[in-house]
């Protein structure tokens, strides 16, 4: 556990946690969100009414950040998707410290393959996160990896269910895919927000 501290950059800001720090690697490999650009990023999502009860997946999830900021808020679940072992252990430790090991689950896989799996209730999500590294978003054209993981989603998000997609700056998704239509867009420093949601047929 050397490796491991907590994070000045990292907690959650806002419920029942508010002013928890997270567990995160000293060495810095990954790209928090800052309490600003995460502060902007909820008040979004207050206009569409979420997170509060949501059912909500975080894929390419690091340690947590941004479900555990969901379930502080009043989301009803989190599924947790990271394929990292490292980093597992750490988002593990997490969960367990704000408290949240019930109202969670905690998936190792790689999220481009699997999407956010449906509980055993079979419960479709309406809320997801979607922050796979940068590299990874570049290309965003039909048949592209997000393409193809936003057609998954299509079939484990609710009716007007809401994905928010984490890009690099200069990185513009296109205006549909499938199922989902680009609600907003937003940047905040070099980073970009896609908001898109699955409109009902």
């Amino acid at each position: 556990m050397g490796n491991l501290g907590l994070s000045s950059r990292m907690r959650i800001i806002a419920g029942t946690k508010r002013g928890m720090r997270l567990l995160g690697p000293k060495t810095e490999a990954s790209r928090p969100i800052t309490d600003r650009v995460k502060e902007s990023l909820f008040s979004v999502l207050y206009k569409y009414d979420l997170p509060s009860g949501a059912v909500v997946a975080d894929l390419f999830c690091g340690v947590g950040s941004l479900g555990l900021e969901a379930l502080s808020r009043g989301a009803g679940f989190v599924t947790f998707v990271e394929q990292g072992a490292k980093i597992i252990a750490t988002l593990n430790r997490n969960v367990e410290k704000a408290g949240f090991v019930r109202e969670s689950k905690v998936i190792r896989a790689n999220a481009f393959k699997i999407g956010a799996p449906l509980n055993s209730e079979g419960q479709k999500y309406d809320l997801v996160f979607v922050d796979p590294p940068y590299a990874a978003t570049r290309s965003v054209e039909a048949g592209s990896p997000l393409s193809r993981l936003l057609d998954l989603l299509g079939e484990q998000t609710a009716g007007d269910g809401i994905v928010i997609v984490r890009t690099g700056q200069h990185t513009s998704l296109l205006d549909r895919y499938g199922e989902f239509r680009v609600m907003e867009r937003r940047r905040w420093g070099t980073m970009g927000v896609t908001i898109l949601q699955k409109m009902n047929k």
